[in-house]
């Protein structure tokens, strides 16, 4: 656990418990949810939802599993806070195992369940969804975190590790004045095929937050609710950007393999950075715990690779 992380837990552990009322009506997207009273086992279907529930102190009951080979499919920035092993779901939703834990609310904010998933979900506990006009995987982490926090009675807290994080983010914007009308670019290539992440996507809105502008030319592609866009080999203009972000989980040879990627302007320009499992992980989480760590390891990175100095450089590459 990083400095930073430890330092947000502290301060919002310190702080007085507020009242938050219940009943509780939430709107989203399938229509509306009424929580009884503040619930004390919080089941999460989000790919990322143990963070920021484990941020708020609170143990979930469910964890999804989205990728690695930790056992309990939480983090390291998550795992010494986590007590016990929770239901771990892996794969399409298994209903039996949700209602075994005996949840009292169901927090899906990034989970891609369907009208049919929320219907079978409610019969069980009153369940959470995305707000109305949101895709399944374009809600930011300040609304992911301060929903979460809201269901489960801890919205005052939520909020205060959101504006500690927010604090971070505008310091770093503030500190590289410089990267302000800079263009970035966040891909990755999987089953063979360059793929960049639209900007609708949180962790692209969260470049951006860092100062960074979007590339003219992926905005043009993008589309409201698609999060990423599969491209060919003929396509390079939505990478060719200030700056080159992948998501390299799967090493580094298959994107030097793309055979558009070396006459790049940022590649020539040493301006490309390559995110391991780990640092792919924590930028992908977005979550309460997990953005510290990722800033950490990144603003230093960034900062290097944008310095301007035109040189090619050695690959820059995360664990």
């Amino acid at each position: 656990m990083s400095r930073m992380t430890l330092a947000l837990l502290l301060a919002t552990t310190s702080l007085p418990a507020l009242a938050q009322d219940f009943p509780l009506t939430l709107t989203h997207k399938f229509g509306t949810t009424v929580i009884e009273a503040a619930p004390e086992r919080v089941a999460s279907l989000d790919y990322n939802g143990a963070d920021n529930l484990l941020a708020l102190g609170v143990q979930p009951v469910t964890v999804k599993y989205w990728f690695g080979d930790y056992p309990r499919a939480v983090w390291p920035w998550a795992d010494a806070l986590l007590e016990g092993t929770p239901e771990i779901l892996n794969g399409d939703l298994n209903f039996e195992q949700i209602a075994a834990a005996d949840p009292d609310v169901i927090i899906a904010l990034y989970s891609g369940i369907t009208a049919e998933d929320y219907a079978k979900l409610s019969e069980i506990a009153p369940v959470v969804a995305v707000p109305e006009g949101v895709g399944d995987y374009e809600l930011g982490w300040v609304d992911q975190a301060l929903i979460a926090g809201r269901a489960i009675g801890r919205e005052a807290e939520a909020q205060a590790q959101v504006d500690a994080i927010s604090a971070r983010l505008a310091s770093i914007a503030g500190a590289h004045p410089d990267w302000a009308g800079k263009t970035v670019t966040l891909g990755t290539v999987w089953a063979d095929k360059p793929n960049v992440y639209a900007p609708g996507d949180p962790r692209v809105q969260l470049l951006n937050e860092m100062g960074l502008a979007n590339n003219e030319a992926l905005v043009a592609l993008s589309t409201p609710g698609v999060f990423y866009i599969e491209l060919s080999e003929e396509q390079p203009e939505p990478f060719d950007s200030d700056l080159l972000l992948w998501f390299a989980d799967e090493g580094v040879p298959p994107i030097e393999a793309v055979a558009f990627r070396p006459t790049l302007a940022a590649v020539t320009g040493g301006r490309e950075i390559f995110m391991g499992p780990l640092m792919t992980s924590a930028l992908s989480h977005t979550s309460l715990l997990s953005l510290p760590y990722a800033f950490d390891v990144l603003e230093p990175l960034m900062a290097d690779a944008l310095d301007g100095d035109g040189i090619e450089a050695e690959l820059r590459v995360t664990e």
